[in-house]
């Protein structure tokens, strides 16, 4: 019996970080240590799923008896030597001596080392073992000559902790995460891990395809294979690393990509073949000297002109996942309400915001790192920053800032430039395309009203009208209904869009068949309120008096009788809106009685609900007065950006970066 150099609890305690499905995995990177190119788990479950036997067994070139003290007996505490994350320059000798052979005690109570290795004088096979009791101690049988083949097999007895559901879900996946890049870099040997004889197949974690092309330096004539992959999810201890193989398929070295660990979820595995590195010297400190005697390393030409290209091919690859990445980092900086709050009816103020996520996107695409990471607070702070910068039109500044946070490049930097100016052009550009579109629709509306020759009626023209440009009566309202036959419909439509419940209302009132215009509705979850618009429109042939007022002192009181439209959030407003009043001053004495809430067109106010009484000319008057400061604003901001093309030809030639012409 041979004793470990560390006690029982000393190597629990320093091999506890260790997951099941990780000491599972170190039994598999022995066997690929001892040169194995084939590893299979087996196991036999019973009628509940609980394992009666599991076995590890590979083709390498087993332990030899004669190392078998410098394989068990050493036992390194350092944090270097047991640290599962430690970083290495190749991918061999992937398990640690010792520690991996000690792991068992995570998911049973006995192992068993069934072994054959070959020496100068034949192949032997000896047994080892040990046990959660006696860690620190294992026994061996006598050698004994054979003719089998090499390889070991490690069979574990009182399986205490998985079961045949944990290989369907968590350890088949773990080694999925942990062996797919390695297997793919020994592709061309046809390595292979097995569970109860199926291939593990990782192509479910590549996106797309593998990408395999051919980077030549043309003055050498140097020529590189490369297959490159995108991995759907974070490998387990691998980062993203370049392989570089010699021409045979072995690995010389291998070191972490560009775009390693930037925070972004762009998880790639790079595998580069070339005779180069057949005669490669790893060193990155060699000298000119040590150059000529080793044939190739890093400081070459051909080297740094393929590592050039893959890293732009990287960054090419990475775009349009960043981009669509960017929007649910936009999204999830909503869920967290780190974007400042914003009037809802001032559409300035929703560019700014719209203008403002197109901005974190865009450097989200340049550094996702910034936003990795965060909590809410610097959520909040980060966004709130920008948001400052923007308003501040101090937006060049946003370099210095991020110079302060990241190192950018020129390239970066030429991008965030491009970014910045787009993004702003493109948000006024389109603010304006609104704001003239809403003019059209107001001219074409003023000729309904007012061009008598027309003979526009209410239901089939002015209703209609208002039916799509309901705005001019409220920002980010939500069409309830327009013409709806039976208030029941009407609210039970309602209620459904503020509750996604498909119920339905019921209304016991004797004006209950009234007919709605429009009927619109806007939730403030911020401020926890509803607020409901009731517009009732006349033709132009009808003017306004006692009748139509009472029309609408129905609605209201159809709409008070409800339990459902009751709730201390919810605010009624109803219009009254016409061409004109007609002669008996009755709507004049309607504003003169409501004058002391201090509010134009009020004429009646009691708790959370209100009417009002316009012409439309005055409804016109109030969208000409809301749009024309925002409309000349930004025509001077857009004026202010088209200013740097210069000439027709500085234009014409600025359309070659435009993704419109491309």
């Amino acid at each position: 019996m041979t004793r470990i150099q560390i006690t029982v609890p000393g190597i629990k305690k320093a091999l506890g970080r260790y997951s099941y499905c990780q000491a599972i995995a170190e039994y598999i990177w022995n066997g690929f240590d001892a040169k194995a190119t084939s590893v299979e788990l087996s196991y036999q479950t019973n009628s509940i799923g609980f394992i009666t036997e599991f076995s590890i067994k590979d083709n390498g070139y087993g332990i030899p008896f004669d190392k078998l003290a410098t394989k068990f007996v050493p036992f390194f505490e350092s944090e270097k030597v047991i640290n599962p994350n430690e970083k290495i320059v190749n991918s061999a000798n992937h398990g640690k001596n010792g520690v991996g052979r000690l792991t068992f005690f995570h998911f049973a109570t006995i192992v068993k080392w069934d072994t054959i290795y070959e020496s100068s004088s034949g192949k032997y096979r000896y047994q080892i073992e040990t046990d959660i009791e006696k860690i620190n101690t294992y026994t061996t049988t006598e050698v004994r000559q054979t003719r089998e083949p090499l390889g070991t097999s490690v069979s574990f007895e009182g399986i205490t902790t998985i079961t045949s559901q944990n290989f369907d879900t968590d350890i088949k996946d773990y080694l999925l995460r942990e062996f797919c890049w390695f297997l793919e870099l020994n592709s061309s040997k046809h390595f292979s891990l097995k569970i109860n004889g199926k291939e593990l197949n990782y192509s479910g974690l590549i996106i797309g395809s593998p990408d395999n092309f051919i980077i030549r330096h043309k003055l050498t004539k140097t020529k590189f294979d490369v297959k490159a992959i995108q991995w759907d999810e974070k490998l387990n201890d691998e980062y993203s690393r370049y392989y570089f193989v010699k021409s045979n398929g072995d690995e010389l070295f291998k070191e972490a990509t560009t775009l390693n660990n930037k925070g972004d979820h762009f998880y790639h595995s790079v595998y580069i073949k070339s005779s180069i590195f057949d005669s490669f010297n790893i060193d990155p400190d060699i000298d000119e000297n040590q150059k000529l005697l080793f044939g190739y390393s890093r400081t070459d030409d051909s080297y740094k002109y393929m590592k050039i290209e893959i890293d732009k091919y990287l960054k090419k690859k990475r775009k349009p996942y960043l981009k669509a990445y960017g929007d649910k980092i936009v999204a999830n900086l909503e869920n967290d309400k780190a974007f400042p709050t914003v009037n809802p009816s001032n559409i300035w103020e929703l560019t700014k915001q719209s203008e403002l996520k197109n901005i974190i996107k865009g450097i989200y695409q340049i550094e996702p790192k910034i936003f990795s990471g965060l909590n809410k607070e610097q959520e909040i702070t980060l966004v709130g920053l920008l948001s400052l910068v923007m308003d501040s039109n101090e937006k060049d500044r946003l370099f210095i800032i991020l110079q302060e946070v990241v190192e950018l490049d020129v390239s970066d930097r030429e991008e965030l430039a491009e970014l910045l100016k787009v993004s702003r052009l493109s948000a006024i550009i389109s603010t304006i395309k609104l704001i003239q579109d809403r003019y059209k629709a107001v001219v074409e509306l003023k000729e309904l009203i007012f061009n008598v020759t027309l003979k526009a009626n209410e239901k089939d023209h002015i209703q209609k009208m208002i039916e799509k440009h309901y705005w001019l009566f409220g920002e980010q309202f939500h069409l309830v209904t327009a013409a709806e036959p039976k208030f029941e419909q009407a609210l039970s439509k309602w209620h459904y869009l503020l509750t996604e419940k498909d119920e339905e209302i019921t209304v016991d009132h004797p004006d209950k068949r009234g007919e709605m215009d429009i009927f619109t509705v806007r939730q403030d979850l911020l401020n926890n309120k509803i607020n409901s618009v009731i517009v009732e429109l006349k033709s132009p042939q009808v003017h306004l008096g006692k009748d139509q007022y009472d029309q609408v002192l129905k609605y209201l009181g159809v709409i008070t009788k409800q339990p459902e439209c009751n709730g201390q959030n919810m605010f009624w407003e109803f219009y009254l809106v016409g061409k004109t009043f007609d002669t008996s001053g009755y709507i004049d004495q309607l504003y003169e009685n409501a004058q002391n809430h201090g509010e134009p067109f009020l004429v009646f106010k009691a708790g959370r609900t209100k009417i009002y009484i316009k012409k439309w000319s005055e409804i016109f008057s109030d969208f000409e007065l809301r749009h024309k400061f925002l409309n000349d604003k930004l025509e001077i901001e857009r004026d202010k950006l088209l200013a740097e093309n210069k000439t027709a030809d500085d234009i014409v030639d600025n359309q070659g970066s435009n993704s419109v012409g491309d």
